[in-house]
């Protein structure tokens, strides 16, 4: 539902951004989540902590300094989501989102998508930016397919590729297609949240 002053899109990020705590934990662990632990709140009684995500407001020219390294924008869902929200990294159980960490700019993006510099070079190099990884341990990552756009579309297919290929020889193969477009993974990860609360 759309509250009064929302557009349908801000709507959809609430409720996308709202999933997180549906299909994870948002455990903070100060030794291996340093992002979740800045964005955590107080410790319970037992000195357990959990992060939420944050709102915050940023201007579309926040998103320059990574176009600057990409060879093609972010799907609008996504370019609005990462300029209203701050997060730790995220197991949405078909796929893990990676990190938007808290500070002033969205240079921590870009640090989250440039982390394992052989997978950036040759996923870039074909036309495809990881914005997250497959769940729980599997490390293939999931992108955008920015060569998959047609002409005047801005949304595109999202895709997982085989990290071992990429690691053991430089090949990039899809080996899944996660959604047609961001916006449709965005409604199929909030219908999964729905299930797993028996809606």
């Amino acid at each position: 539902m759309v509250s009064k002053g929302e557009t349908e899109d801000e709507s959809l990020i609430a409720r996308y951004v709202s999933s997180f705590g549906q299909l994870d934990a948002l455990i903070a662990d100060e030794v291996l989540d340093r992002i979740g632990w800045q964005l955590a709140d107080d410790p319970d009684q037992y000195g357990y902590k959990w992060w939420r995500p944050t709102r915050v407001t940023a201007e579309l020219s926040a998103l320059d300094p990574i176009y600057s390294k990409l060879p093609g924008r972010f799907p609008p869902l996504f370019e609005r989501l990462a300029l209203s929200y701050r997060w730790a990294e995220v197991d949405l159980q078909s796929y893990r989102l990676l990190a938007n960490p808290p500070g002033p700019g969205l240079g921590g993006l870009l640090q989250q998508i440039q982390r394992d510099p052989i997978m950036w070079k040759h996923l870039l190099k074909v036309g495809f930016i990881q914005f997250g990884k497959g769940p729980d341990i599997d490390y293939d990552p999931v992108c955008f397919d920015i060569s998959s756009r047609k002409k005047n579309e801005k949304d595109c297919r999202i895709v997982k590729i085989d990290h071992e290929l990429i690691l053991c020889g430089g090949q990039v193969e899809v080996v899944a297609e996660l959604a047609p477009s961001f916006r449709q993974l965005m409604l199929a990860t909030i219908d999964l949240a729905n299930q797993s609360c028996g809606e």
